[in-house]
Parts: C-alpha cells; structure tokens; sequence
C-alpha cells in the first residue's frame, strides 16, 4: 500500500531517487498518461486510457508503472475555481485510495485547474486538426499537470525550500 500527499513537499521526500513520474489526468471517460525523465525535468504525453472498469485501468496503470520504473503517480486534482472540492474531485481521491492498495509508489495530488485549457491552447497553436486534438487532448493535459509538479520539486531543489 501507498502513501497518498497532498502537499508536494512530503511527496518530494517520499520518492526514490533518479525514477521518472508518471502523471494523471482522470476523466469519466479516460485517463490521460504522461510520464517525466529520470531527473524530473521534461513531461511527455504517453497515451489515453479508455476506461472500463477499475480494475482494468489499474492493470493498465501497473504495467506502464512496471515498465517504466516509475517512482511516483502525480494525480490531477479538478478543484472548482473558488479552490473547493466538488464531485469530480472526490471521485479522484477515490481512484487514489483504490490505487494505492495495489501500488507501492507515493501518490500526489496536484491542483489541475485549466491543465485541459492550457493543453487545448497549445494543440490549436500548433495548428492540431479537431480530430488529432480529441485524441490526444488527455495525455496533452496529464503532461501540463505532471511539468507542473517537475517545475515545482525543480524549485524546491534549488531554492533548498
């Protein structure tokens, strides 16, 4: 069983040395997948999860978990914009509970607030067809919400914070 964080700075102590991360965007209908450098520096978008059942998308989850040596699960955290929590986030930290029975790597939430509208804004800079963007829009935002964890354990790094 795993421990599961809210804050960034107990999750930063929780975590293996030189092992990537892998970050989460869960939706109704899928999870998105992206996965960090060993020196937690750069996130990539990985791939969509359509989800099924828990149970199928957990074994999804560990085999890129296995894969990939992954020392972390960063989970977008949807809080509505006044900051509070509302159904879908606590639909998350139920996913979390369930993960972290059957994974041994820490789980943190991060706050996702508009990772999806940044990662939409993007994908229309890069002039990305509407059907492209409807594929790859889950893994896009779950990159957007793990760099935001990278940049923030990066600064914590060097600021000794």
């Amino acid at each position: 069983m795993s421990d599961i964080f809210d804050d960034i700075g107990g999750f930063s102590a929780a975590l293996p040395a030189a092992t990537p991360l892998i970050g989460l965007d869960l939706g109704t209908k899928t999870i998105g997948v992206a996965i960090s450098d060993s020196l937690l520096s750069v996130a990539t978008p990985l791939e969509t999860i359509r989800r099924t059942k828990f149970t199928q998308d957990a074994e999804r989850l560990k085999e890129i978990i296995k894969g990939r040596s992954v020392g972390g699960i960063v989970l977008g955290l949807p809080r509505n914009m006044d900051g509070s929590e509302g159904p879908r986030a606590q639909s998350t930290r139920a996913f979390a509970r369930n993960l972290s029975r059957i994974v041994e790597q820490p789980i943190c939430f991060w706050d996702e607030r508009l990772s999806t509208v940044a990662a939409e804004r993007a994908l229309l800079e890069a002039d990305t067809s509407r059907r492209r963007r409807a594929e790859v829009i889950d893994h896009v935002a779950a990159a957007y919400i793990l760099q935001g964890v990278l940049d923030r354990l990066g600064h914590m790094r060097s600021t000794g914070a």
